[in-house]
């Protein structure tokens, strides 16, 4: 229907000749045929208006806690609804994930999970500096657009950023071990975490310790965007959008709290 073997066939941009290696100038990526640049077109806009609207909505719960004292207090006073506002997160990837093809039971799980982690964003951000903030929104749209843009540029040319999937996993984990070892750090007493943690050694908390780990995140989720865009654009099948949106989120989301903590550091460091 879409075209031929014969050699040809019609894309967004004109006709894209087989033998020679043509490529209408709306393909995605190389040898991809016209159908399944259609049809991944749509895929690619769906998931990103279900990104959107996660953005939205944790831009909408965020501002309601920044901008309500009370609201902050409340949650800001209230260690075990923190804690709890921390794991429901967590806890709810794990349905969402085995749930994500079943309509409309996944959009539900997918509000929840964005709404909670919503919540800790907004009670990170209440008692930060106006103009932190905004410099880190700021930063975290340009630092996501332009990446995506790139991505979508670099995949058209050919380029495949799948390498970058076990340096990822490997960053992911030294970080979430990092992060454990620093939060464990700031609630024991130094005398108790040298005996049961020699990394403290070399890795002593303190304000350049915090804007080492905030850079160093930073790049691993610029990275991740990258990854999980040519994923979205090559591999993701047409039914996982709630994940694809899942995944893109949680990297935007990470970037600007990492990027937020960098600002705050640095700010503190001068």
């Amino acid at each position: 229907m879409y075209g031929s073997t014969s050699g040809n066939f019609k894309g967004g941009g004109g006709y894209a000749d087989i033998e020679t290696g043509y490529e209408p100038s709306g393909a995605l990526y190389p040898g991809i045929d016209y159908s399944d640049n259609v049809l991944r077109w749509g895929f690619i806009r769906k998931v990103y208006g279900i990104l959107s609207t996660q953005i939205v909505l944790t831009a909408l719960v965020a501002a309601v806690i920044v901008f309500s004292q009370p609201v902050a207090d409340f949650f800001a006073h209230n260690t075990l609804l923190l804690v709890l506002l921390a794991l429901l997160p967590l806890i709810l990837l794990c349905p969402l994930y085995n749930y994500q093809h079943h309509h409309p039971l996944n959009l539900v799980l997918l509000s929840l999970f964005t709404v909670f982690l919503s919540l800790s964003v907004g009670t990170s951000c209440a008692f930060i500096r106006g103009d932190v903030l905004l410099e880190a929104l700021i930063l975290t749209a340009t630092v996501a657009l332009a990446l995506t843009a790139y991505t979508f540029w670099a995949v058209k040319q050919g380029h495949d950023f799948s390498f970058l999937r076990p340096y990822l996993f490997v960053s992911l984990v030294v970080l979430v071990l990092w992060g454990i070892i620093q939060v464990c750090a700031y609630r024991t007493s130094q005398l108790i975490l040298s005996c049961f943690c020699g990394f403290q050694i070399f890795f002593p908390l303190g304000p350049v310790s915090g804007t080492i780990f905030a850079a160093i995140t930073t790049v691993i989720f610029s990275a991740y965007i990258i990854y999980d865009t040519e994923n979205l654009i090559r591999r993701f099948t047409f039914d996982e959008y709630i994940w694809a949106s899942v995944s893109l989120y949680l990297d935007i989301l990470n970037l600007f709290l990492a990027l937020l903590n960098l600002l705050r550091g640095l700010q503190s460091n001068n």
